[in-house]
């Protein structure tokens, strides 16, 4: 396990946010420092909410965020990428009509290192991209789609990554090789990560400190060691 004071990589502070009107977090509090913070909770609890609200893509009715020292409640999603935020959305998260190659340089665009240098971390990390570069994204197995999203998330050289439950609806084969990733990710390279994941198993085996989301509220922060499975049925109403 890693570190978790020092500076704080992220601050957010009474988040609310939602859609159409409808209200989905409801004042939640979290930092997040050099670590790997994981949010556990049943479907329905907000988890991809509070990533995609991190990330600027969803608006907030209420509350800050801070990332890097910098206040970036108010700017866009590109703008934030820029700042050092890789976000990989739940969904596979690939242009289909583009190659994976092509996929990966986008992520290329931002950064002060050279694309070369970056790409070649990406293909030592997840070899099969290397051998798929020039297969078309739209006809990748889910396993290697997330592969290319998280690759092209990298490859902006991120400081902290958010990942939306990386490993929904993939073989268990490549679960594990996920969660190994997410660690080496971490441990490695030093990216920050806040993992959104419905595998609490799995990710309580990766994560530092762990938030457990319920219907859109914080209903624990806790080391990752100390999270009961009592507290853990609690939060997720089991």
């Amino acid at each position: 396990m890693s570190e978790t004071t020092g500076p704080r990589m992220l601050e957010a502070s009474g988040l609310r946010s939602g859609y159409h009107g409808v209200t989905v977090l409801k004042d939640i509090d979290l930092d997040v420092g050099n670590e790997v913070f994981t949010v556990l909770g049943a479907n329905g609890a907000g988890k991809t909410t509070l990533l995609a609200t991190l990330a600027r893509l969803v608006p907030l009715t209420s509350g800050s965020i801070v990332f890097r020292g910098d206040n970036v409640s108010a700017i866009p999603a590109f703008e934030t990428a820029a700042r050092g935020m890789g976000y990989v959305p739940q969904e596979r998260g690939v242009f289909p009509e583009l190659t994976v190659l092509e996929n990966l340089n986008v992520g290329g665009m931002i950064g002060e290192r050279s694309p070369e240098e970056r790409m070649r971390e990406v293909f030592d990390l997840f070899p099969d991209l290397e051998a798929l570069q020039g297969q078309m994204a739209g006809t990748l197995s889910g396993g290697e789609s997330r592969m290319v999203a998280c690759g092209r998330a990298l490859m902006q050289d991120p400081a902290l990554l958010l990942l939306d439950e990386p490993t929904a609806g993939l073989s268990p084969l490549y679960v594990d090789m996920f969660f190994e990733k997410i660690q080496e990710i971490h441990q490695d390279k030093g990216v920050s990560i806040i993992l959104a994941e419905q595998n609490a198993t799995k990710a309580l085996e990766v994560a530092d400190r762990v938030m457990v989301l319920s219907l859109g509220e914080s209903f624990a922060v806790k080391d990752a060691a100390e999270l009961t499975t009592d507290q853990l049925k609690e939060g997720y109403r089991i």
